[in-house]
């Protein structure tokens, strides 16, 4: 069977692309994403890993299309080789990430009461608690002192711990693996070594709570898989990548907190004008590049037609969230952080029925942090040049590796 070699409107399909996904430093943001949204608002690419190509979608008002289309599908991922960034790719049944409706709406139901706005007022106290804890360690000891290691690793690892309900002393191997497994080096065997690690303690951490009336997420899963609402094999898929999301807190708060380190006239703002700051927070959360590449396609159920483009049935599709936020018809001046920049319907979250289960839990951490580290260490500043500061390798998550510190 031939490749059908033009759109709808009867042009040529755009040429498909190389997207290395390299590492990149700092804040750049990607110049083969650049080059992509140049050429317009559908290209074709070819990622690193898996197979063939898959179209890409950059603009803001498409990616917000395809992402609350029915006609794209995530379940099919689990039937089909995909070209895509990530080494090592094994869905489960469970995984919300790969449901379409009404699956999705059946498993997020399951654990959607530990997310909550309420449930994040009633986590606040004790989050700020175990965050005063970490940086009470850090003023006692005094400068200068690395923020990543000292507090913002730290930090998530705890609250997710508490959110999902990891007893302590399980708490630094369950890193151990979640880490490996966002990772895009150490092998495919390392990989599913951590994979398994982690999936086996899921599944004895649930059948430990089948009578359990707690609101921790595994006690959530428990009372759904003893109603019959969850199969238990389910339960491992969908537990497994909310406990890996408390990885993605600690890098986007490191690009964040890099941001205002290197930019006095942010930290000023954010420090002195704290009716100012969600604002603020939400520009840069929209700026910071928060990933490398894309994560997970979707696949077209249908023809559909965008752009006089047609996208057959059976053909893959990415979009970039990452592009969307810096999508010049909806952001003026995207490249650029303005601060007070409104509206800001930025996509750092996602979009649809995807959108990130974690989004307020992330939300709140973001902003107990910054206002935590602002308050307790005055005159917070970079302890070495900006450019002496590391990035992280051979992740799926950006960010920097270490932020050394003084104050």
């Amino acid at each position: 069977m031939t490749e059908q070699t033009t759109t709808a409107a009867g042009r040529p399909r755009p040429p498909v692309r190389a997207w290395p996904t390299p590492d990149l430093d700092g804040l750049r943001f990607d110049p083969v994403l650049e080059n992509l949204m140049a050429e317009g608002p559908l290209t074709r690419v070819r990622l690193p890993y898996g197979e063939g190509w898959a179209w890409l979608a950059t603009r803001h008002e498409d990616v917000k299309a395809i992402t609350n289309d029915p006609r794209f599908s995530r379940a099919e991922l689990t039937r089909r080789e995909v070209t895509r960034m990530a080494p090592h790719f094994a869905p489960r049944p469970g995984s919300l990430a790969f449901a379409d409706q009404p699956d999705h709406h059946r498993l997020r139901t399951a654990v959607a009461g530990a997310f909550t706005v309420a449930a994040m007022r009633r986590l606040r106290p004790r989050a700020q608690r175990l965050l005063d804890e970490l940086v009470d360690d850090v003023v006692r000891e005094g400068p200068p002192a690395d923020l990543v290691g000292r507090v913002l690793e730290p930090f998530p690892i705890a609250v997710i711990s508490e959110v999902m309900g990891v007893p302590a002393e399980d708490r630094e191997r369950v890193h151990a693996w979640t880490r490996q497994i966002i990772s895009t080096s150490g092998g495919a065997e390392a990989a599913e070594r951590a994979k398994q690690g982690l999936y086996g303690w899921i599944t004895e951490a649930v059948r430990a709570r089948g009578d359990s009336a707690g609101q921790d997420v595994y006690s959530l899963i428990a009372a759904a898989v003893a109603r019959g609402q969850v199969r238990e094999a389910e339960a491992v898929g969908l537990a497994g990548p909310l406990q890996i999301g408390g990885e993605a807190v600690t890098h986007n708060c490191g690009q964040i907190l890099y941001v205002l380190l290197t930019r006095p006239d942010l930290m000023r703002r954010m420090r002195e004008r704290p009716e100012a700051r969600g604002p603020l927070l939400d520009e840069l959360l929209r700026y910071v590049p928060h990933r490398s590449s894309v994560g997970l396609a979707r696949i077209a159920l249908e023809d559909v037609v965008l752009h006089g483009t047609l996208i057959r049935a059976g053909e893959a599709v990415h979009v970039s969230y990452l592009a969307a936020n810096r999508d010049p018809d909806v952001f003026a001046d995207p490249h650029r952080v303005d601060a007070a920049r409104e509206p800001n319907p930025h996509l750092s979250f996602g979009n649809g029925p995807h959108h990130c289960t974690g989004a307020a839990l992330a939300r709140t951490q973001t902003e107990l942090l910054l206002a935590t580290l602002l308050q307790r260490l005055p005159g917070l500043r970079l302890a070495v040049p900006a450019d002496h500061v590391s990035w992280r390798r051979g992740t799926m998550i950006r960010g920097p590796l270490d932020l050394p510190c003084t104050w």
